[in-house]
Parts: C-alpha cells; sequence; structure tokens
C-alpha cells in the first residue's frame, strides 16, 4: 500500500512541533515576510534551521510558504533569503508567484517547486502548466469533486506530479487566488497575505433572512480519506497556520489515525468526534461529494459547544452549563498534556566548540566538537611569523561566522596564545571554512551565493498607446462597428452551453478576439479547447493559464490576462521565454511606482485596463439562495448554463456589493463602484500598449451619462491626450474608484 502524505500546518514553533508529535508527515510554515499567513505568527529565518533539523529526525519534511505575489521593491530581499535557503534542508517552497518560478528555475535549482492553492488549478491545462514551470506538486483547487479530482490526478501522474488536495479546516468563499474583495474594501490584500475575511462579516439581513450570506462552513474530508487515497492523492494538507497548537495537535492526530486505520496498522476506531471539540463552523465536504447545495452556515463563531448541545440533546441551562465545563476541562488537559511533550522538544542552535592549534611551520589545525560529531581539518599553507592580521578569536570569528547559519552556534572558540604571534593567508581560513561548512552540512556542498541579475532596461520606445474594448454580449456588436478599437468578447466558463452562437459569432467577425475567464472546470475546459482548435483565432486573452498553455502548444499567440496577477518583471521574463506569450496585463492591484519598477521584455506588449467593472470574487456557490431567494430547490448542471440574475448585498459598515450570475458564468461578486483610472494615461505614458475600457454587461452603482459609442470616443482621445475628453468622461462617468491604484500593494 502507497504511502499518503499528512501535510500539517504550523504558524509558530509551537504548533510545528504539535504537528510532529501528532504524527504529521509533513509541515508547512512561513517566515516573517513572503507568505500569505501575516497574521500568523510565523517563524524567523534561525527558528527554521532547528525546524527542519527536529522534523527531520522525526521523519517529517519542511516546506517553506513563500506564497505571495512579489513586487519588484522585493527582488533584492528575496535573493539574500533564497541564497540562505538553499543552503539548508528544507524539502520544498510552496509559492504563487510566476517570478519565482523564473528565479528558482534559474537560480535556486535545488529548491523543490509546490505550486500553492493560490494558482486555482482545476484543469488539465493549467497542471501541463505548472509541471512546464518546474512544479514537483500541485494543490489542487478545494472546489472540486473527488471525481474532477481524479481525473486530475491522472494528469499529474503523466507529469510525475504530485497532487495535494485541503482535507480540513477553514474554507473561502471565492476560488482561490482570484479574491479582491478585501483588497478593494480595506486595502489589505489576499494575494499579499493580509486578507481581512470581508466574507465572514455580518451583512444586513437579506430577503432570505441570512445575516452572514457570505460564511462558509469548515472543510472536512475525514470520512473521504478512502476515497482520496482511490483517487490517487498523494497528500492531505489540513489548513490552520493561525491556529493553536492543541488545535494543530487534535486535527492532526485524528486524521493520523484514520489514514493508519486503512492498511490496518492501527485498529480503526471512529474519532470524528475529536474534531468537533477543537474550533469548528461546523464541517460539510460538499464539494469532495459534489453536492454543494448546504455548505452555508449564518454564523462564523465556533460551534463547537453547539454541536455539543446538540448531539446530546442539551436544553436545560444547567445541563449546557456542566456539559461546557466538561468539554473545557477536556481542553485544558489536553493542552497540557501537549504542552509538556513540545516542551521537551529543542529547536535551538547546536553548539559547538572550536579549537585551534598548530606550530610555526606545520598547518593550522581546526577541530570541531559538538554533541553530535566531532572531526579535524587542517590547512594546506603553514603558519608563519609574517602577515597582515595575526590569529586571534575576532578574526577567526569573523572567517567562520557562516557556519551560524547553518543550525550551528560558535559556543567556544579555543585558541592557543602562542597562535596569537603567527599568520596565516586569509584565503586559507576560507578554505577551512569551507570544509567545515561541508563537514556540518552532512557533506553537502555549500551553494555560493547568487548575485542579483540586473534586467535590461529597454530605452523609451514612444509607445502610443491604443484602445480596446470589451464586450460580452452579442448586442453589442452593434456599436462595435462605429469604431476603429479591437474588440475582446469575454468567453463564458460554460462555453458548451452557448456553442453554436459562440462559432457563428467568431467565424463571423474574424478581428473579434475570445478572452477566457479565470474558472473552466472539467468538461467545459475540454470544449473550450475544441472551441479554440475551430474557429483558430489569431489572438486570445486568458486569465486562466490552462487556456494559455493550450494556445502555446498550438502556436496561437495569447496574451495573459489581469488574472494572471503580473506585478513584477521575472512574471512576464517567465510568460515569454517559458511559453512564447505576446504580452500581458498588469495587475490593477498596484499603484504607480510599483507599475514603473517594471521591465518590459524585448518584443513583449503591456497592456491595462482602465475602465472596467472590479470583479471581487468567483464561487462555485450558489448566492441567490443566501439573498433574494431561488425557486430550485438545490443547484444542478443546468443552473451554470441558464442562470441568469443580479442581487446586492450590504455590510454592516456599509460597503455595498453585487452579486452577479450570467449565462455560462459561475456567481460573481463585484464592487458596487467601477474602477476608473484616468491619471495612468499621463503619469506612466509610452508604457503600455493597450489601454482597455470593458464594458461588460454588469450593472453596478457606477453611472454612464453617455451612450456607449460617445463614451468609446471620449476614451479613444483621451488617451491621445486630449485633456477636455479626459474631463468630460469624469463628468459622464459617476461613482468609480481607483484607491487600489492611489495605495497599491
Amino acid at each position: 500500500m502507497r504511502k499518503m502524505e499528512l501535510l500539517a500546518p504550523g504558524g509558530d514553533v509551537d504548533s510545528i512541533k504539535a504537528a510532529i508529535i501528532g504524527g504529521a508527515d509533513a509541515v508547512y510554515c512561513g517566515l516573517n515576510k513572503f507568505n500569505a499567513r501575516n497574521r500568523a505568527a510565523n517563524i524567523s529565518i534561525d527558528d527554521l534551521m532547528g525546524i527542519v533539523k527536529l522534523a527531520h529526525e522525526h521523519n517529517c519534511e519542511v516546506f517553506l510558504t513563500l506564497n505571495i505575489l512579489i513586487l519588484e521593491s522585493e527582488i533584492p530581499a528575496l535573493f539574500q533569503l533564497l541564497n540562505r535557503l538553499v543552503n539548508t534542508h528544507i524539502d520544498g517552497v510552496i509559492i504563487q508567484d510566476l517570478g519565482l518560478f523564473y528565479l528558482l528555475n534559474t537560480y535556486f535549482k535545488t529548491l523543490p517547486i509546490h505550486a500553492s492553492t493560490q494558482f486555482t488549478t482545476h484543469n488539465s491545462g493549467q497542471v501541463k502548466f505548472l509541471s512546464k514551470l518546474g512544479a514537483t506538486r500541485v494543490n489542487l483547487c478545494r472546489e472540486l469533486s473527488l471525481d474532477e479530482i481524479k481525473d486530475l490526478n491522472k494528469i499529474c501522474n503523466s507529469l510525475d506530479v504530485q497532487t495535494e488536495v485541503f482535507v480540513h479546516g477553514s474554507q473561502c468563499l471565492c476560488f482561490s487566488g482570484i479574491c479582491y474583495m478585501s483588497s478593494v474594501q480595506s486595502g489589505n490584500s489576499g494575494n499579499r497575505g493580509r486578507c481581512s475575511q470581508p466574507c465572514r462579516d455580518q451583512y444586513q439581513t437579506t430577503n432570505t433572512g441570512h445575516h452572514y450570506p457570505l460564511n462558509l462552513k469548515d472543510n472536512s474530508a475525514y470520512n473521504n480519506i478512502e476515497e482520496l487515497y482511490q483517487a490517487g492523492v498523494y497528500s492531505l494538507k489540513i489548513e490552520g497556520r493561525i491556529k493553536k497548537y492543541d488545535y494543530i495537535y487534535s486535527v492532526v492526530n485524528t486524521y493520523k489515525q484514520k489514514i493508519k486505520s486503512l492498511d490496518g496498522s492501527v485498529e480503526f476506531q471512529d474519532d470524528h468526534q475529536r474534531l468537533y471539540k477543537v474550533f469548528n463552523r461546523d464541517f460539510s465536504n460538499g464539494y469532495l461529494r459534489g453536492d454543494i447545495n448546504q455548505m452555508f452556515i449564518d454564523n462564523p463563531r465556533d460551534q463547537t459547544l453547539q454541536h455539543l448541545f446538540n448531539t446530546q440533546q442539551l436544553e436545560g441551562e444547567e445541563e449546557k452549563e456542566k456539559a461546557a465545563l466538561q468539554l473545557y476541562s477536556e481542553k485544558d488537559l489536553l493542552k497540557q498534556e501537549v504542552k509538556t511533550q513540545i516542551d521537551q522538544l529543542s529547536i535551538d542552535k547546536i553548539p559547538l566548540t572550536i579549537k585551534l592549534s598548530g606550530e610555526m611551520g606545520q598547518p593550522l589545525m581546526v577541530t570541531v566538537i559538538s554533541t553530535e560529531k566531532s572531526f579535524t581539518v587542517s590547512s594546506k599553507a603553514i603558519l608563519t611569523d609574517k602577515g597582515t592580521e595575526s590569529l586571534s578569536k575576532e578574526v577567526v570569528l569573523k572567517r567562520l561566522k557562516a557556519i551560524n547559519d547553518l543550525g550551528f552556534v560558535i559556543d567556544k572558540m579555543e585558541l592557543g596564545a602562542h597562535l596569537k604571534q603567527m599568520f596565516i593567508p586569509f584565503k586559507e581560513l576560507t578554505s577551512i571554512k569551507k570544509m567545515l561548512l561541508y563537514l556540518l552540512n552532512d557533506s553537502k556542498e555549500i551553494i555560493e551565493h547568487v548575485s542579483i541579475p540586473k534586467l535590461k532596461t529597454l530605452l523609451n520606445t514612444n509607445v502610443e498607446p491604443s484602445l480596446s474594448v470589451v464586450i460580452s454580449s452579442l448586442e453589442d456588436l452593434d456599436f462595435c462597428q462605429q469604431t476603429d478599437a479591437k474588440i475582446y468578447f469575454r468567453i463564458p466558463s460554460s462555453i458548451g452551453s452557448q456553442w453554436d452562437k459562440l462559432v457563428q459569432l467568431f467565424q463571423n467577425n474574424r478581428n473579434l478576439i475570445p478572452w477566457f475567464p479565470a474558472v473552466i472546470i472539467g468538461d467545459d475546459y475540454e470544449k473550450a479547447l475544441e472551441f479554440i482548435l475551430t474557429i483558430q483565432p489569431g489572438l486570445v486573452v486568458t486569465d486562466n493559464s490552462g487556456i494559455a498553455f493550450t494556445a502555446y502548444e498550438h502556436g496561437i499567440p495569447w496574451i495573459a490576462g489581469p488574472g494572471l496577477n503580473i506585478i513584477n518583471s521575472y512574471s512576464l521574463k517567465t510568460l515569454k521565454e517559458t511559453f512564447n506569450a505576446a504580452g500581458a496585463f498588469v495587475s490593477n492591484e498596484i499603484n504607480k511606482m510599483q507599475v514603473q519598477r517594471i521591465v518590459k521584455p524585448r518584443e513583449f506588449k503591456l497592456f491595462y485596463s482602465i475602465y472596467h467593472p472590479i470583479e471581487l470574487m468567483t464561487t462555485r456557490q450558489c448566492l441567490f439562495k443566501q439573498t433574494i431567494g431561488c425557486n430550485k430547490a438545490k443547484m444542478d448542471h443546468s443552473c451554470l448554463a441558464t442562470c441568469s440574475k443580479a442581487a446586492s448585498i450590504t455590510n454592516m459598515n456599509g460597503s455595498n456589493y453585487i452579486i452577479e450570475k450570467s449565462k455560462g458564468n459561475y456567481h460573481r461578486i463585484y464592487n458596487d463602484q467601477s474602477f476608473l483610472n484616468l491619471d495612468i494615461i499621463e503619469q506612466i505614458p509610452n508604457f503600455f500598449n493597450e489601454l482597455f475600457i470593458d464594458l461588460s454587461n454588469v450593472k453596478t452603482n457606477t453611472e454612464q451619462h453617455k451612450n456607449t459609442s460617445a463614451l468609446i470616443s471620449l476614451f479613444s482621445a483621451a488617451i491621445k491626450g486630449d485633456r477636455n475628453a479626459k474631463e468630460k468622461l469624469r463628468d459622464n462617468i459617476l461613482h468609480t474608484t481607483c484607491k487600489q491604484y492611489v495605495k497599491g500593494l
């Protein structure tokens, strides 16, 4: 029977220790920077050395999360960190940024790469895309069913890519990696690890009586472990890097016992109730079962006590209080027991005693003594009575300080008084340092630090941006005949439901450019591939990396859409050099200074959307049952293809959001104000090849006081430098925002 890995979260040192004693086969943790759980305690780089050593002693691997988007200004600090990480024994890094793929594959090839859940991997093309980038493991999208996971796992196996599936913990309403709700509302981007979770907030009571209409139950696949094994999943991942050590231990140990029971190594005891004794919002495995109709809970708080009262059928207050006190007593006892065990585990650096000896005219002898090993190395050069600087503890410590970066600490330095009158070339001390590091590092060569590569900045090529227009309705084609702007048409996620109309549309309008959405699952992805091969477009825009891979594979020019979150130069290099992309959108999340730092590759185009409805999230859930109601008893396969409705919800702080569902698309939540950024036209001239306005049929609270043709004419004049046209646009497009551009990431 093959091994199935149990992967546990670790927000701080105690929780990592708890995961280890709980039976985790691997832990994932983040440092103080570059990870997507800024609210977690996180660990220091010095902690990491001891954690890796401790984990490996317990046959547990350690994966480090670097799973945020990386700003151009952060590249130097990132390089400094990576130069240290390559000389540790971590077992992999979990990443989201496409530019980081480039840096790891080019300069830090010894670090195995795991693709984060932020890549929203849900179709075979995305797996192929990530595999070509060098990912050895892919975290599959949380919204997938067991059948969908099984199909993707076959693709992963053929590419020698491991699959990882979240099996327990908090669930986002949105498809991961493409949520901007927190970013737009408070400036705290989920792509930077700062999500403020507005989806968990209370909202004004909806027509269906819900106060928390966006709040999902927690995920629990406890009863699906055997099915996930049969589906071929390699790793079961638990969510919870902001959870405390007692929570981590309880959940990890419960799942570990379940996994062991599959091969009969332990007698099976159904411990599912243990999961209800730690923080939970009740549980659902609806996504795995392919039945997502009862996954909401109108309460974001801990349901531990409520579950206890329900299962014991307690109604009286005295009975409830007694049961609660007993539960708290059990939890306190467990906490004490776990704390006692983890306190016995040490991640302290191993102290070293270094002794230096030798005689004039003889080699310098350096002996290293620790609790684990002792050895002696000698210099090739001999000690002399002449030189630049005589031997001293200060001189030697300065040369050997790199030892402290390997999980060791030089505790004592013994140097005979006679050596202080002797000299040895500095390069000899450097050679000795390398020998010591090699032996202390389990005979693994220390990798030399890599300098930050200098990107070639293109001279100002006096690019004159052109206007492009995005539409999503067949009816909008009429005004397209009245403009010279390029026209892009948004393809629905379920393209098969509108197949004949869409094929005819593109065959009759050869200049129309298809724009593919971020989420295209299963059969819909296969139909999208068939569509591309049928219409043979001269160019595609895509927010989905699976479509990008298909375009690359078939030699079709393609542009990376804003959904691929491009915010640095190395992401552009990845797209250009690995997938021959023709261009890319720059993210609307970054500000003027952050945009200006980006270096464009040669023969590569950059795009930016200056006017569009702000899509905050896409979800596989039905939001109308939570808001305005729906006549259908539950969702079925026809809902995606046929449903077309809109609603709105208002946060208790007054923030209003638009819920929109169009035919062939998943439910989306939009900001109530559309994005309008006319400042960038003058602030960053000669940078973008095309500036986009999105006239998709999404009704926000933004008001347009000009007809579509007139607006297009004004935008066209504005990007050519007509300031009067800009003022007219501001006068005729009311209630807009560009605070993301002002604030940046």
